[in-house]
């Protein structure tokens, strides 16, 4: 199969200008355009996507990016999965979905060969390689996450360090002075970019709010029985009397079991606040106040996003953040001690 490497070599331009003058979402020379159609006639290059393109007609089709891994939580990657494909669908645009655990080798391969009119990208590690590559590539590409370096980009997530916040302040305003996090797995805040978001504005608010703070992980790679129990005695043994948790379904329901054998209620002894969840807290056994993360939100706005600059009116390069809003269900009350 042709890739755009060799139409690009063959004319003696660049892949972007190659690709620029397929999408004609960029002037390119005439001379320049005329080498880059022979090239692309002689060599054979995508002829079924390569015709659309040429005739300036799309495909219909996004790309979304969610390289999965060993350590990847399914339940919550499929939600975002799921809605980015309703999203689309409302759209008239399909999905397709590139689970490469090297990310960039499938967003390479796509953007090469014109069978796509933009990315959506997930699953949006601190240090991404998407990143520098989507700014190499002419297709449109929008991140739901916010990775460090988001300089020229288009990003959309929940606002997590103002979802944090609020939960400190829900439960400092109800009198505790000592309060603890219980996070995902250590290996999940170097792989993704949104639990050291959380746990920086956790931390954060119950600085400005003068209280003290404790922080555990849910294990190190995979939470087990074991590790979230650890995690339960270590925060109850540093005086704490309510907890933030921002981890999975199964974690939550790991702590209610260890308070449970504890001898400890919520909120009577403890009180507990949900944050980022994508889950319905209120069915935990015992049901829990939550800020939750829904995906629809952000994949919704992010479909939007992609239409909107395939129409002529891309946006502005910066972060879109949505607004967290607390949902109470009785999980916190004063403290007991």
């Amino acid at each position: 199969m042709v890739t755009i490497n060799e139409v690009a070599q063959a004319a003696g331009v660049s892949i972007s200008t190659v690709s620029y003058a397929l999408s004609g979402k960029r002037p390119v020379a005439v001379d320049t355009r005329r080498r880059i159609e022979k090239a692309v006639a002689e060599l054979g290059y995508s002829p079924n996507a390569g015709a659309r393109m040429l005739a300036g007609r799309r495909t219909q089709i996004f790309a979304l990016t969610e390289p999965l891994r060993i350590d990847t939580h399914a339940p919550t990657h499929m939600a975002f999965v799921l809605a980015t494909a309703v999203a689309a669908r409302r759209n008239d645009y399909d999905i397709l979905l590139l689970t490469d655990e090297d990310a960039q080798a499938g967003m390479r391969r796509v953007a090469a060969s014109g069978l796509v009119d933009a990315i959506l990208v997930l699953d949006v590690a601190p240090d991404d390689a998407r990143v520098a590559l989507s700014r190499e590539i002419a297709l449109p590409s929008i991140f739901i996450g916010v990775p460090n370096d988001r300089e020229s980009l288009v990003c959309v997530d929940l606002d997590f360090e103002r979802a944090a916040a609020l939960a400190a302040d829900r439960l400092i305003d109800a009198g505790h002075r000592s309060i603890g996090m219980l996070g995902h797995p250590e290996i999940s805040y170097e792989r993704s970019n949104f639990p050291p978001r959380v746990r920086a504005g956790f931390e954060r608010a119950a600085e400005r709010r003068g209280v003290t703070t404790a922080f555990r992980y849910a294990g190190q790679s995979r939470p087990t029985t074991a590790t979230i129990r650890d995690a339960v005695r270590g925060l109850l043994a540093e005086g704490v009397s309510a907890i933030v948790l921002h981890c999975a379904e199964d974690v939550h329901q790991g702590v209610l079991d260890a308070l449970a054998d504890a001898g400890l209620s919520v909120p009577g002894d403890i009180s507990i606040v949900s944050v980022g969840s994508s889950f319905d807290t209120a069915a935990l056994s015992t049901p829990l106040d939550s800020i939750p993360l829904v995906p629809a939100e952000s994949c919704e706005l992010a479909v939007e996003l992609a239409v909107a600059a395939l129409s002529g009116s891309a946006p502005e390069p910066g972060v879109h953040l949505i607004a967290p809003h607390y949902l109470d269900v009785g999980s916190v009350a004063a403290p007991s001690r």
